[in-house]
């Protein structure tokens, strides 16, 4: 696994300077006249900060190093925990320690010697003498309901053989037999044959030779899906989502189209989201026992909105960037996903985020494919570039969404949709 990180981060930094380019002309050329504020003056940090890999904590047993781009900000600080919650046993802060500015690129960073594994942290960022507390937008682990970030050791959440684990994919996309699963619903019931303890679980799909109500007759979950000639599994979303309590153990569910962190595994679905090493490790055993049957396994993302605006990361780093807006003055958001916002695919930074997220999704997880909600929200050079960053892992990973919004207000002129589909390649829609 180390190996394919060097190899992506690699790939990434060769591709970041050609792809980039287009973003700024993206941003602030083709929104002429279509009723978009946008904020010019922080997209030449954006073009600085596209060059920048490794953002949000990257760990080793000697030292993590942080880095939060937040070109306003008067000052940033990690704060650091002992838990994920404040109501769990031992719970404590253990320090804040002050981050460096690169007047250059607006990125703030900070190296603290030692081995911060498992330890929880948040930015608390400062602006116009207001401090605003929040999870690390490029978090890949977080404690319960994902207010706190985590510095995760990911080698360690390999389960065991996943150095062995490969992509499913195909050589024509034709060939994909999709069968569309929601995570909790595919073994909730008594009658799944799943363990009571794993029901509506990830672990759900890792257990084998199951019956519906275990009378032996007729196969449930994973079985079902093998017997039925099922090579292709979609998952609505998994990416942490907002909408449910994950220290609830009530009955809940939701379909996940609410996302909070993006490059994090929802905690719900684990058999314990206090710790963020197990939704981790528990999801790549989802991905693996797939793999193993000999079944792909395809994301449904959801990077065209956030569940909050103003309390997300991004609102919290950078104010309005990461969102179209057609009055900065008066707050006045487009609202292109039917939400409430829209995220501004086509500017550096956001075209970034999602990039990265998707390639880390995909080199990490081994995940096949991404199915995107609401594609109609983006703009079509990043969704080119999406696919050309995807192409560096493997040019077979599937690609394809609604190629439509949820509303009229998107704030750009050109969307995705059933007309410009045709200027896309190896993506569907």
């Amino acid at each position: 696994m180390k190996i394919r990180r060097i190899i992506s981060v690699v790939l990434a930094a060769v591709m970041l300077v050609s792809m980039f380019s287009i973003a700024v002309s993206a941003a602030q050329g083709d929104i002429a006249g279509t009723g978009y504020a946008n904020q010019t003056y922080l997209e030449n940090y954006a073009t600085k900060a596209v060059n920048e890999s490794n953002l949000g904590a990257t760990y080793t047993p000697s030292a993590t190093t942080f880095k939060v781009w937040a070109p306003e900000a008067e000052s940033v600080m990690v704060k650091m925990f002992t838990t994920g919650t404040d109501t769990e046993s031992g719970a404590a802060v253990i320090g804040t320690s002050s981050m460096t500015y690169d007047s250059n690129t607006g990125i703030w960073s900070l190296t603290k010697t030692g081995d911060l594994k498992n330890t929880y942290y948040t930015y608390l960022v400062g602006r116009n003498g207001v401090v605003s507390e929040t999870v690390d937008p490029y978090a890949k682990a977080v404690g319960a309901n994902g207010d706190r970030s985590m510095v995760v050791d990911l080698d360690s959440t390999d389960p065991d053989g996943w150095d062995e684990d490969t992509h499913v994919l195909f050589d024509n996309p034709g060939e994909a037999v999709v069968w569309e699963v929601h995570v909790r619903d595919f073994s909730i019931d008594i009658s799944s044959g799943v363990s009571e303890e794993n029901r509506g679980k990830y672990l759900a799909f890792t257990e084998g030779n199951t019956t519906v109500s275990g009378e032996g007759r007729v196969a449930s979950c994973v079985d079902y899906l093998v017997e039925h000639n099922v090579n292709c599994v979609q998952l609505m979303p998994i990416e942490d989502f907002a909408s449910i309590d994950e220290t609830d153990n009530a009955v809940k569910r939701n379909w996940g189209y609410d996302p909070k962190n993006y490059n994090v595994p929802e905690g719900c679905y684990s058999s314990n989201p206090y710790d963020g090493n197990v939704r981790i490790k528990e999801f790549k055993m989802l991905v693996q026992a797939l793999h193993d049957r000999g079944i792909s396994v395809v994301m449904d993302v959801v990077y065209n909105h956030t569940f909050v605006r103003e309390g997300s990361p991004f609102s919290k780093t950078v104010p309005k960037y990461y969102y179209r807006m057609s009055d900065m003055n008066n707050n006045k958001y487009h609202n292109g996903s039917g939400l409430g916002n829209v995220l501004s695919s086509e500017k550096a930074m956001t075209r970034k985020y999602i990039q990265d997220s998707l390639v880390y999704w995909a080199n990490e997880y081994h995940i096949d494919g991404f199915r995107f909600d609401l594609m109609g929200c983006y703009d079509v050079p990043s969704v080119k570039a999406w696919r050309t960053a995807l192409d560096q892992v493997d040019s077979r990973i599937l690609m394809y969404g609604e190629p439509w919004a949820g509303g009229s207000d998107v704030g750009i002129t050109n969307a995705v949709s059933k007309t410009t589909l045709s200027q896309l390649t190896r993506v569907g829609g």
